[in-house]
């Protein structure tokens, strides 16, 4: 039977010569896998449609024997074209899904955290990659999770606790205003580094990576 799905493109890979692994995220199934047959040749009808956070509607056959399904027609909605023309950005990009990957179950609904990531990628298209970007994903995410930090039982300061419930409870718009100092940067970074060890076991991979050049660009 063939289903349909709005989805978030996380990942790909090679799956033959020819063919790709596509890792989607739905509001309705979750984190999906579809293999995308023969999207590798040039005259494939996926060409152009298949890329990172590219958001598309798809349809695609559920497999009786694995959890990698066969994608069979994609509806390209969105690019995301900006993101892939500043490294910074794809590599906040890049961590968002690593995260996301690792702290998510397959075939399970998320609606609120599918949304959260179209709204990161869709502010990282139209805003510069700063800290605050990271830190606030970080916030979003664990809260959806169910993983959200006391503010009361931290030893963040005043000025970070207020910092850090506004990255928490703000739009993006208001976010991209907010101004941190390089101490409230640092503290806010190592504090979210050791919360994040704790609750989900290790850091999700890229982490390192979304911050160091984006804190160089927040002190010019």
């Amino acid at each position: 039977m063939t289903e349909s799905a709005s989805g978030l493109i996380l990942r790909t890979r090679p799956l033959t010569e020819t063919s790709l692994i596509i890792h989607w995220l739905t509001p309705n199934f979750g984190r999906i896998a579809t293999v995308a047959k023969g999207a590798r040749r040039s005259k494939s009808p996926f060409a152009g449609k298949l890329d990172l956070f590219y958001a598309a509607d798809f349809s695609f056959t559920r497999s009786r024997r694995s959890e990698l399904h066969t994608l069979r027609e994609v509806k390209l909605r969105e690019t995301h074209g900006a993101i892939r023309q500043d490294m910074m950005k794809l590599q906040q990009a890049g961590y968002a899904a690593a995260f996301i990957e690792q702290a998510t179950e397959t075939d399970t609904p998320l609606p609120e955290i599918f949304k959260l990531t179209w709204d990161f990628l869709k502010h990282l298209c139209a805003q510069k990659p700063t800290p605050q970007n990271i830190f606030a994903l970080e916030l979003k995410l664990l809260r959806e999770l169910g993983l959200e930090p006391d503010a009361k039982e931290t030893r963040l300061t005043p000025g970070a606790k207020k910092i850090a419930q506004s990255l928490t409870e703000d739009d993006w718009s208001k976010i991209s205003r907010l101004k941190l100092s390089e101490a409230q940067t640092g503290e806010l970074r190592q504090f979210l580094h050791g919360f994040l060890i704790f609750h989900l076991g290790k850091l999700p991979r890229g982490r390192a990576a979304a911050l160091a050049e984006s804190e160089n660009l927040a002190g010019r």
